[in-house]
């Protein structure tokens, strides 16, 4: 079945949809609650939600010390990113009271991934400008740019903790979540949830604080709900293993308090510890029996922090002590007991850089298929089978890792690359950074991470003087993670990760026969795999799209200069079919709250209509959670061939699912 209900939207529909668009951003921007990231910039929180165009979904058988700074301010409660009310332009009504909890947290941690990233981006540009100034002034002598740049050069590349900036920036402008502190769990963060640096839980209000161990309410939380506790109070903890005192049983938790530590790393106490602040709050959970939130940091190669940090649920401080410690000084000791009732407790079964992850072939339980691929991608992709009794792997497809193009097609071949050498450095200089806006959209940092989702985005290509190294051709660079292809009861097969995937890094493109929209046969209901290519769609914010950054230089599109009534008749022309012949990416399913994002990118031409089909992480994923991205379906817009609307059922297990995919 191939959608063509979908793409064919009459121009009274699309003038009504647009119209409840234009309301609901008006709304939007009348809560101070759209995010002012840069020119032209029309996005809500959301910043990675997108609509799609795939045809049908696969229906197959249906930090760490503890410091001592007083933490007694409560700042404002974040505003909420919609009204009551509001209808969204395909028609469903949405106010943040029905908004999960869960999908709060992943907008808030995408948007602080975002003003990280565009720190990075920053601090690349700073530490880049002595190499370039150095090209530039080659008439200097060796001597004369020694004693002038060097220096300048080693003082750029200090680190400047973006991170840090980032969370400083959504604190400022009233973006955190649950800024305000509370007793017990946070809601919308279950025991095992991974952070992978201490800003991360500033910005969702889990840990209120990016250095210190303990987290408290100060005496300013004295009115209100919390009026007949004594105050300060201990709210959550963090155990990194940076006190040498500390003593962790897992289930029984020996915690040293703050305090005396000289913050050079080596774990010693420099002197004695009082009891204030956050041990006089432990000692005070102690005496009012009030528990804590206890998080563990574990080493992780992959976090760029080096840790991530696991929240192990709810702990009962039972008893506080004084005692003299190994370096011979005065520390505080409290002992914690886990609550019982709570989901099991995580850290003593994985191993966090890698997670439960098969280290060899004869690990893999329910193994299908070695590789899928027949040694095509840089990496073997296996097919794994826990359901089908013997284990079957799937069939009735050629695995290709480059995009076919029919016959009937001419992709443009004229188009000019730029001039740089080796690697695109200077953005004022290089042609194709000026096609996105005079800047570069990726940065170095983990092999290279879009910085946030654009129109488009023009990469290197062929004609280009940089090689295959240049950050600005990071999509074109084939799979950087080990991907398995698993079997679902009830999804058919999907697509995992046995690695870490930071966030805006590309993880596949959606390969397979580029065609002729119009070619595709409808009667054919058993392919399920045709992708529209729809960058100009996404441009004019058609059929309810969220509208991007247009901080891009677009060559001249007939159709984004229609008439409002001819908008409708801008539709894709072409599509990608990966039906018979495709790769790995026609196997990840539908999710109402993805981990991915779709995006067009150009390398090889500069046509939009034929642009390249790239899906990118849209947050941290840990390893071996299921890739998914959003189909993007309108409800009740699917037909088949007899004209009829299709409906089908959602099985992506969303706290906000919508519970029809179509």
């Amino acid at each position: 079945m191939v959608v063509q209900g979908q793409r064919r939207v009459s121009a009274r529909i699309q003038e009504k949809q647009e119209e409840k668009q234009r309301l609901v951003k008006r709304r939007m921007e009348l809560l101070g609650d759209v995010v002012k990231g840069g020119a032209g910039n029309e996005k809500g929180n959301n910043v990675y939600s997108r609509k799609k165009r795939k045809s049908a979904v696969d229906s197959e058988k249906k930090d760490d010390s503890k410091n001592e700074e007083e933490q007694d301010e409560v700042p404002a409660q974040t505003t909420s990113s919609a009204a009551a009310g509001d209808e969204l332009p395909n028609g469903s009504v949405v106010n943040v009271a029905e908004k999960s909890d869960t999908a709060r947290v992943k907008e808030t941690l995408r948007l602080f991934n975002k003003h990280y990233l565009q720190f990075v981006q920053e601090e690349e540009k700073r530490c880049a400008k002595p190499t370039v100034n150095r090209k530039a002034s080659k008439s200097k002598s060796k001597k004369a740019k020694a004693k002038k740049e060097e220096p300048q050069e080693d003082a750029k590349a200090k680190a400047k903790r973006p991170d840090l900036k980032a969370v400083s920036k959504m604190m400022l402008n009233n973006e955190t979540l649950f800024s305000e502190k509370r007793i017990g769990d946070i809601p919308g963060i279950k025991v095992g949830y991974q952070f992978y640096s201490r800003c991360e839980m500033v910005a969702v209000g889990f840990h209120s604080h990016w250095l210190n161990g303990i987290d408290y309410m100060g005496a300013s939380y004295s009115k209100g709900k919390y009026n007949n506790y004594k105050f300060p109070i201990a709210t959550a903890i963090v155990l990194s293993g940076m006190y040498e005192d500390d003593l962790d049983n897992a289930e029984d938790v020996v915690y040293t308090g703050q305090g005396g530590h000289n913050l050079t790393g080596n774990k010693r106490q420099s002197r004695d510890q009082v009891l204030a602040r956050g041990n006089l709050a432990l000692k005070n959970c102690v005496e009012q029996s009030v528990p804590v939130r206890v998080i563990r940091g574990h080493k992780s190669s992959s976090s760029y922090t080096k840790k991530v940090y696991t929240y192990d649920g709810l702990y009962k401080v039972i008893q506080y002590w004084a005692e003299k410690g190994i370096s011979g000084f005065t520390v505080f000791k409290f002992r914690l007991r886990r609550l019982e009732g709570q989901p099991i407790l995580t850290t003593n079964q994985v191993f966090f850089t890698h997670g439960r992850v098969p280290q060899s072939v004869s690990e893999i339980r329910g193994l299908a298929c070695e590789d899928i691929t027949g040694g095509q991608e840089n990496f073997p992709i296996p097919a794994t089978n826990m359901v089908d009794d013997p284990p079957v792997a799937p069939t009735d497809f050629l695995y290709c890792k480059s995009l076919q193009v029919a016959q009937n097609i001419k992709l443009p071949t004229n188009v000019v690359g730029c001039n740089c050498k080796g690697e695109c450095v200077d953005p004022r200089t290089c042609a194709c950074a000026k096609l996105n806006g005079s800047d570069f959209p990726y940065v170095h940092r983990d092999g290279g991470r879009l910085v946030e989702p654009k129109d488009v985005v023009f990469e290197c290509g062929p004609n280009c003087g940089c090689g295959p190294g240049c950050v600005n051709r990071t999509s074109q660079q084939g799979l950087k993670y080990r991907l398995e292809v698993f079997r679902t009861p009830k999804k058919g097969w999907a697509v995992r990760s046995w690695d870490f995937i930071p966030a805006g890094a590309p993880v596949c493109e959606y390969i397979g026969v580029l065609k002729r929209t119009e070619d595709v046969d409808v009667s054919e209901n058993d392919n399920n795999y045709i992708f529209d290519i729809d960058c100009l769609q996404t441009m004019k914010g058609l059929d309810g799209r969220e509208r991007r950054l247009r901080d891009v230089s677009i060559p001249t599109i007939d159709c984004l200069d229609r008439p409002e009534d001819q908008r409708s008749e801008c539709l894709p022309e072409f599509c990608i079919d990966a039906g018979t012949t495709g790769n790995i990416a026609r196997f990840i399913n539908h999710s109402c709250e993805p981990n991915l994002f779709v995006q067009c990118v150009l390398s090889l031409h500069h046509d939009i209509k034929f642009a390249r089909v790239v899906l990118f992480a849209a947050d941290n994923i840990p390893p071996l959670q299921e890739l998914t991205y959003d189909y993007g379906y309108v409800l009740d817009s699917v037909c088949g061939p007899d004209g009829k609307v299709k409906k089908m059922a959602c099985f992506c297990g969303a706290a906000d699912c919508r519970t029809r995919l179509f």
